[in-house]
């Protein structure tokens, strides 16, 4: 009789410590704070017409950033310099509390009244509609404009493992334009005969680099080569009369490399 009543205590007492263990699951269900159309997003301009924009997203309950083109912003509230004339849109992606959502609010920016960062200038000239060329500094056998760098730091892009540029630099001729007529324009001119091809870029002012899109960058559209696939630069040096980029792994060398270039 005591063996069944002490085996009887032991099974109750494993049932009570499982049951103890088991945790508390208080499941809750997200829900929307709002709809799409009940997201209020606000963009004033510092003058009428003007390129000092603010963008605001006003509704409680929402979170997430702004992405204006040349930048984004992790706040619902933002204040830049926009340096495109034109009808821009500027999109805020967030989330209702259930679902994300993304929405935009377009500006007609008439007049650059406010002065744009010197790279801007620098990089696309004092006339931003009509834009400034780039040519490589030097030409075959007379310098470095186009070489292998040592990998991983723009810091030694000044080391050269290999001056390519003497040898066999593709686009020796070509020329690269920036400007800002309507938009980010990127022309990429292979042969510099006028006859380039269209693309966009994207210039990075706070971290120091430039994103060409839809066009290689001159010597840059070798398949195994000297490439960078993301179009992504970093900028060593830009000023005026000279532009310095550097890639900390090109794709088929897996070193660095580094371009020179000035004005045309």
């Amino acid at each position: 009789m005591k063996l069944n009543k002490i085996l009887y205590f032991f099974i109750a007492s494993l049932v009570l410590s499982f049951t103890a263990c088991e945790p508390i699951v208080d499941e809750l269900e997200l829900s929307n704070t709002t709809t799409i159309d009940g997201v209020d997003l606000i963009a004033d301009q510092s003058t009428e017409g003007g390129n000092g924009i603010t963008l605001k997203m006003n509704t409680p309950g929402v979170t997430g950033y702004w992405d204006y083109n040349i930048g984004t912003a992790l706040t619902d509230r933002t204040s830049f310099i926009y340096p495109i004339p034109g009808l821009a849109t500027f999109k805020y992606t967030g989330t209702l509390g259930a679902e994300f959502f993304e929405k935009t609010v377009e500006v007609q920016i008439d007049q650059l009244d406010q002065r744009l960062d010197q790279d801007w200038y620098d990089l696309v000239g004092e006339d931003t509609a009509a834009g400034k060329t780039w040519v490589y500094a030097t030409t075959p056998g007379n310098g470095l404009f186009w070489y292998m760098s040592p990998p991983g730091d723009a810091a030694g892009y000044g080391s050269v493992w290999w001056n390519a540029g003497d040898c066999c630099c593709p686009d020796a001729s070509g020329k690269i334009k920036f400007d800002l007529d309507g938009a980010a324009n990127y022309t990429y001119d292979a042969d510099g005969d006028g006859n380039g091809e269209l693309g966009s870029f994207v210039l990075d002012v706070t971290n120091q680099k430039l994103h060409v899109v839809g066009q290689p960058l001159m010597g840059g559209a070798i398949e195994g080569g000297a490439g960078n696939a993301d179009g992504i630069y970093e900028i060593v040096s830009l000023t005026e009369d000279e532009m310095i980029l550097y890639i900390p792994s090109s794709e088929g060398f897996g070193t660095g490399w580094t371009w020179i270039f000035k004005p045309e």
